[in-house]
């Protein structure tokens, strides 16, 4: 990695990539199951039979998300969160996991990082495919596949985080959008998803809404929040659980 120009710019990045998510979280905020956010961050091994009645081989698969400051724990950072993230986009635009974990692999040699969770990656897509012309096959099918697959994805998440001015690391994410009232922020409410600008936990709101049998109101009066603030908090809770 790189270094980062002064020691705030560190330390911020130091606290991004702390271990703070759960498996269990990781899988309700990116949207994708417990076991495949377990293989994607730690890998796997597994068996195969050569043939019926022959001699099994073993084997392991790499992770797909390299952790960083969270290796070695069941955690994920807020990096490797929206990594995740990331990963689960390409994902969703038909593209193979093992095409996306080897082009992620080039892109990581290429920015000097593991993490993919940077600025330079989600909004200068085009740059980095012409500078790895020539020298990253599968990042180049990544982000070409005989179209722009690339711009679709930068398009539905540009809006939805933002990124440090230094560092260009993800710093904060928006899950619904940046005019949704939810944020992710590591600084905030310990990196739990909170209404933006009161550090409110959505779980607390929604929390305190099953026990006063939906009184949004009432919910909104208790806990300090406008009623639009409340109601953002619920849809999301409500959407974390579909």
């Amino acid at each position: 990695m790189g270094e980062l120009p002064d020691t705030s710019a560190r330390d911020r990045l130091d606290l991004l990539d702390q271990p703070t998510y759960t498996l269990a979280e990781s899988s309700r905020l990116v949207g994708v199951s417990k076991g495949r956010v377990r293989r994607w961050l730690q890998g796997y091994e597994y068996t195969y039979e050569i043939a019926r009645g022959s001699e099994f081989r073993e084997g392991r698969q790499e992770p797909v998300v390299h952790k960083v400051g969270s290796e070695g724990t069941s955690y994920a950072s807020f990096l490797d969160l929206i990594d995740l993230l990331f990963v689960r986009r390409f994902l969703d635009h038909g593209l193979s996991l093992q095409l996306v974990r080897k082009a992620l692999d080039e892109a990581a040699e290429f920015l000097g990082t593991a993490h993919f969770a940077r600025e330079i990656f989600f909004t200068d897509g085009r740059r980095i495919y012409l500078q790895m012309r020539g020298r990253g096959e599968n990042i180049l099918q990544l982000m070409s596949c005989g179209q722009w697959v690339i711009a679709p994805i930068i398009e539905s998440l540009s809006d939805k985080i933002d990124f440090h001015t230094v560092s260009g690391y993800a710093e904060r994410w928006y899950p619904l959008g940046k005019k949704g009232l939810v944020v992710i922020d590591p600084y905030i409410s310990f990196g739990r998803p909170s209404i933006i600008g009161r550090g409110t936990a959505t779980a607390n709101i929604y929390d305190l809404y099953c026990g006063e049998k939906g009184a949004l109101r009432d919910v909104a009066k208790w806990m300090g929040i406008s009623r639009p603030e409340a109601k953002a908090a619920v849809s999301f809770e409500l959407q974390l659980a579909a």
